[in-house]
């Protein structure tokens, strides 16, 4: 089966490690459930389903009973940490040193790429920024955005961004993009995501007292609706969005970088 840290999933981890062992023997929920010393035949089952959750108890047995040690023991304990975590902060923490393990053992983890770009809206922001500006200093360009990215935040994007192939180093402070696109599925993405789309939530706040109001465009309307209409109204934000992206992937002579949001969601409970 797949090395432990290309998972961050500790059920999606036990349940293959479940499927390999009965490929190659007679081995059931029932097997497993003795092996890790629960009474119950069908409590690592219920596990698997998301029913119940391993403890740190549990997981220490667990692993007992799939012969997991040194870095793969600590990597499957964060794991049931990352996933029984509810707050976005401590799975962060936690996923953070799962990747710490895996670099260690130089191993790969999924997703991590994408994890490391999209935590952080100011990469999306250089992304767009260091090509229109050959030979700036980290510091000229933080001061060209107009929120509060310090100079060495700029200087660890470039860095990551390169690292990433999302950014080309043509030279000294100069920087070209690549066709590479960032993307993945994962509760660790899932993660970075939100991250991302608070923080540029964030901005738009900020915007509306930072921004004369020629320059932004900040509205929004408050409807009811249906399931059918919530549909048609999310195909259509879809659609915008698209639309927009076609039509800056047509522009030449870029000066500027913006950032155009798209928010709907629920502001009372069915009737």
């Amino acid at each position: 089966m797949k090395p432990i840290t290309e998972y961050q999933d500790y059920r999606k981890y036990m349940l293959d490690y479940f499927d390999w062992r009965k490929r190659t023997s007679a081995f059931s929920w029932r097997e497993f459930s003795k092996q890790a010393g629960f009474a119950s035949p069908s409590y690592l089952k219920l596990v698997c389903d998301g029913k119940s959750s391993l403890s740190h108890v549990g997981l220490v047995q667990v692993a007992a009973a799939m012969d997991l040690s040194s870095f793969e023991l600590e990597y499957f304990k964060l794991m049931v940490d990352f996933t029984n975590a509810k707050e976005d902060d401590k799975k962060k923490e936690v996923f953070r040193k799962m990747k710490e393990i895996a670099v260690k053992q130089k191993a790969k983890v999924l997703n991590a790429e994408a994890f490391d770009y999209y935590e952080s809206a100011v990469n999306s922001i250089v992304r767009e920024l260091a090509p229109l500006m050959p030979g700036a200093l980290p510091s000229v360009m933080a001061k060209k955005i107009k929120h509060g990215f310090t100079a060495q935040e700029i200087r660890d994007s470039l860095k990551l961004l390169v690292k990433l192939k999302i950014l080309l180093a043509k030279g000294e402070n100069e920087y070209a993009q690549t066709d590479k696109v960032i993307s993945g599925s994962s509760e660790s993405l899932a993660l970075a995501l939100r991250s991302m789309n608070r923080q540029m939530i964030d901005l738009a706040r900020e915007a509306i007292d930072k921004i004369d109001p020629a320059e932004r465009n900040i509205s929004g309307v408050t409807v009811g609706v249906n399931a059918d209409a919530l549909k048609r109204i999310t195909d259509v934000a879809n659609t915008c969005r698209k639309q927009v992206v076609a039509i800056a992937s047509e522009c030449d002579n870029i000066d500027q970088v913006y950032r155009f949001n798209i928010q709907l969601f629920p502001l009372t409970e069915k009737v």
